[in-house]
């Protein structure tokens, strides 16, 4: 896979001619709603000819594998494929293997070294007995390179049957799925989640649901209800216990709490609820995983920050995930989403408190259009990704890329005179973002989340990790 950025000119058919590749396939792979209309500065992602194929409508997996050369049962195996009839047109497939022609003087040693794969690879791939014996013109199946394994964890916050389909779609690429949420009361009970169809989604596709705990009330965090549970043993029991009934019954193969404004006086005692849940959780098998804001010092002062205690966290729970956006906030001036100098920043001090195998980096779906000048007290909207390329094309604008952050971006003046400023992610930003999460050797990724149409963020992220599977 390919991420090319559309210059002046470019057309869908010049660029499958570049690239010796077919124009549906690009076009399906980006869910190009009018491929006539191509933005300057668009990043699109362009599958690479016999190693990657792009699900058109009709094909089933068998087909494909014989494009392939390989078996239908490889090609599932190599793509987290757990149920063959669980593939969607524009998805993209990867070949396990790819084609090597044999020439004069070459040995299975030198092929092996060329590749970047071991001799006993290529001769498990091709059930060579002897060898010694190959010979020019013999076409021999290379393994592909292995990719790093990740897991990747994906907030969901339509959670009933309009929310079945996505996980369907995009449960391959997943390994943990968060239904969004169950929000705590002050006696250790806690809201109802009718998220069966995203659960029974989620298993189709050997994904791990965790059960999210959140301190959401009525659209907004509240310390007060957080404080009530933290300072409190009995409701905290109480909430344990409710938390076993439920994931036994529905299957979760754990929690993940995600609470946020906690006073800072009840630092410890989130610390110490921590411990107690751990130690009810574990015997079981349970998963116990924390939300944490992106904190850049251990004193970072703020209410969102302060009871947030990284190292503490790090030695308790199985995993934290930073949430590192919401740098360009709705109520805030225009800003990336989830500029790649900041996230850094955060990750710098993480990993000097908390193992890097413990920390899943956030990565953002999403995007927010702000009206400019900017003035206090304003709300942007928010867009996704292929919104705000839509944007980008209606008003004529190109788009443009800030190299500090990482990020794209653009300006446009709507019909009512108002000029906006558009921040979000794209190919090359979420490219950036997975380079660094190999950097730093971190756990994996988090979105948040699902439900938001970024149709190249899927590729990109196959194209650079394995998804691991529990």
């Amino acid at each position: 896979m390919q991420i090319h950025v559309v210059q002046s000119g470019d057309t869908i058919w010049q660029l499958a001619q570049n690239y010796g590749t077919a124009v549906n396939q690009i076009v399906l792979l980006n869910e190009l709603d009018n491929p006539d209309v191509l933005v300057v500065g668009e990043s699109l992602v362009i599958p690479e000819p016999g190693q990657e194929y792009v699900v058109q409508p009709g094909n089933t997996l068998w087909q494909i594998g014989r494009m392939f050369g390989v078996t239908a049962q490889e090609l599932a195996v190599a793509n987290n494929i757990t149920d063959p009839s669980l593939i969607y047109p524009g998805q993209m497939l990867i070949n396990p293997y790819f084609p090597h022609i044999v020439q004069a003087g070459e040995y299975i040693w030198g092929i092996a070294q060329q590749y970047g794969v071991t001799p006993e690879q290529i001769i498990a791939a091709n059930d060579i007995e002897q060898p010694g014996l190959i010979f020019p013109g013999q076409t021999l199946r290379i393994p592909a390179q292995a990719r790093p394994v990740t897991e990747v964890n994906a907030y969901i916050t339509r959670v009933d049957e309009l929310g079945r389909p996505e996980v369907l779609r995009l449960g391959r690429h997943l390994t943990y799925l968060s239904p969004f949420t169950y929000n705590i009361t002050e006696d250790g009970s806690f809201t109802e989640l009718p998220e069966q169809p995203v659960l029974e989604a989620a298993r189709a596709n050997n994904v791990a649901p965790l059960l999210v705990v959140t301190n959401f009330i009525q659209g907004e965090f509240n310390s007060d209800v957080a404080a009530a549970v933290l300072r409190n043993p009995e409701a905290q029991e109480q909430l344990i216990t409710n938390l076993q009934t439920v994931m036994r019954s529905k299957g979760y193969a754990g929690v993940n709490f995600d609470l946020e404004y906690v006073y800072p006086e009840d630092r410890e005692n989130y610390n110490n609820f921590l411990r107690r849940v751990v130690e009810r959780l574990h015997p079981e098998g349970f998963l116990v995983t924390t939300a944490l804001a992106p904190k850049e010092t251990a004193d970072q002062q703020g209410l969102l920050y302060e009871a947030h205690d990284y190292q503490a966290h790090g030695d308790i729970v199985d995993f934290v995930v930073l949430m590192t956006y919401e740098w360009g906030w709705a109520g805030g001036e225009p800003w990336a989403i989830a500029p790649v100098n900041k996230v850094r920043d955060v990750l710098d001090y993480a990993v000097t408190v908390i193992p890097r195998d413990k920390i899943v980096m956030g990565v953002p779906l999403y995007g927010r259009d702000w009206n400019i000048p900017w003035v206090e007290g304003t709300i942007a909207s928010t867009v996704n990704p292929k919104e705000a390329i839509q944007l980008a094309a209606r008003y004529g604008v190109a788009i443009q890329y800030d190299e500090t952050y990482q990020s794209p971006f653009f300006r446009y003046v709507d019909e009512n005179g108002q000029a906006h400023e558009v921040w979000f992610e794209d190919a090359r930003s979420v490219q950036a973002k997975y380079d660094t999460v190999k950097e730093y050797g971190l756990r994996g990724v988090n979105y948040w989340a699902l439900g938001t149409p970024f149709p190249q963020n899927w590729p990109v992220l196959q194209d650079n990790f394995r998804i691991r599977k529990l």
